[in-house]
């Protein structure tokens, strides 16, 4: 059976030690984390993980989903399949300037896999590409045999597809927040 590729999406408060307990649900049940991002959210003082795994099947995601949901500083938690949100990622690519003859091969490349090139030293040029992780793939591939000094992709930021407007979900643990 093939595995399914899943999306939490845990609005939380900032505290230490959050990182910790959630990567901790994940490691009792032998599930790795693919990526994990973190950042503000909408709402002032709450945080928003964005967390890809791959789980067996749905109902297995969902138990994850509620555990995480159970602790004290996370606010809500959501859990998507990937046609349920609309997610990208970051890669940055470094690449020695002297494997790369033809200046014009380079905007080919770049222009052809919609990417940019961030910044042109004298020894290398570093390049940005925006996207799914099956297109920043196939960018690295392409570069590999240029002389890829350096590699970097983000993990997964995302948003859901359906009109649910977080702020309002959450605006009752904002209310609340004001009272204590």
């Amino acid at each position: 059976m093939e595995k399914q590729r899943f999306t939490l999406s845990i609005f939380t408060e900032n505290v230490v030690g959050l990182t910790n307990r959630i990567s901790i649900i994940f490691t009792r049940r032998k599930i790795n984390i693919e990526s994990l991002t973190t950042s503000a959210s909408e709402i002032e003082h709450v945080h928003r993980f964005t967390i890809v795994f791959y789980s067996d099947c749905k109902e297995s995601a969902e138990k994850v989903a509620k555990q995480i949901e159970k602790q004290i500083d996370v606010v809500r938690c959501f859990l998507y399949e990937d046609s349920e949100t609309i997610y990208q990622e970051v890669a940055l690519y470094k690449v020695a300037v002297d494997n790369l003859k033809d200046s014009d091969m380079v905007e080919e490349i770049v222009r052809k896999n919609h990417a940019r090139i961030l910044a042109a030293k004298a020894d290398f040029l570093v390049i940005e590409k925006t996207g799914h992780e099956e297109e920043t793939h196939a960018l690295y591939e392409e570069l590999k045999p240029y002389g890829l000094m350096q590699f970097g992709r983000s993990g997964r930021i995302s948003l859901s597809k359906e009109r649910q407007e977080i702020s309002s979900l959450l605006a009752e643990y904002d209310q609340e927040d004001a009272i204590v």
